[in-house]
């Protein structure tokens, strides 16, 4: 008797703040972004002699600068850690749905780091002996068992 798969409930909600982290993202990855930071450079440049090259002028780029990279990296980090989950959880479907694949490998981000490297070490072992195998003139394909 097989198993039925726990059905999946997909909803079109979004959190405010991951919207905003992923629109932010996008939008501060676009050329026309980086050419408007080389302006406010190039502004602040002009602006020196204006400002005698003063303390405070300085301190405008650096505080302006300091507050933006630090507002800029918790965003970023919102948006890299929900990649990340997507991208695990599409490669888990597909480990899952391949009935040779071997589905203990579909959590290895949660185990420690020498188990990880133990299976790491594993399949670089199959590599090597795929090479190996091309080197003596068959072929690297199939699955071998792990």
């Amino acid at each position: 008797m097989q198993k039925k798969p726990l059905p999946i409930i997909v909803r079109n909600h979004v959190h405010p703040f991951g919207a905003f982290a992923r629109w932010v993202a996008t939008a501060t990855g676009r050329p026309v972004a980086f050419i408007l930071a080389a302006l406010v450079i190039l502004v602040w440049l002009v602006t020196g002699p204006i400002f005698h090259f003063s303390d405070t002028w300085q301190l405008v780029i650096n505080t302006g600068t300091t507050i933006i990279t630090f507002l800029m990296v918790f965003l970023i980090q919102n948006t890299q850690n929900r990649d990340s989950v997507a991208v695990q959880v599409k490669l888990d479907e597909l480990i899952r749905s391949d009935g040779d694949a071997h589905n203990a490998l579909m959590d290895l981000e949660e185990l420690t780091e020498e188990e990880l490297m133990a299976i790491k070490d594993r399949y670089e072992q199959l590599a090597r002996d795929a090479r190996g195998a091309l080197h003596r003139g068959k072929s690297d394909t199939g699955s071998p068992k792990v």
